[in-house]
């Protein structure tokens, strides 16, 4: 009987676990994004430059 691969295991564990904090991260910006667009003519405008 094969052995169970136990780094495997965790690093899979690992990669889910990043991929749901990714994903969290990414909706708290979008919702963050939507009720505060940014004022035209913001710093970030390229136009000003």
């Amino acid at each position: 009987m094969a052995k169970p691969n136990y780094s495997f295991e965790k690093k899979q564990r690992e990669l889910a676990k990043k991929k749901k904090q990714d994903e969290k991260q990414a909706k708290k910006q979008r919702t963050k994004d939507s009720a505060n667009p940014p004022a035209p003519g913001g710093e970030d405008d390229p136009s000003r430059r």
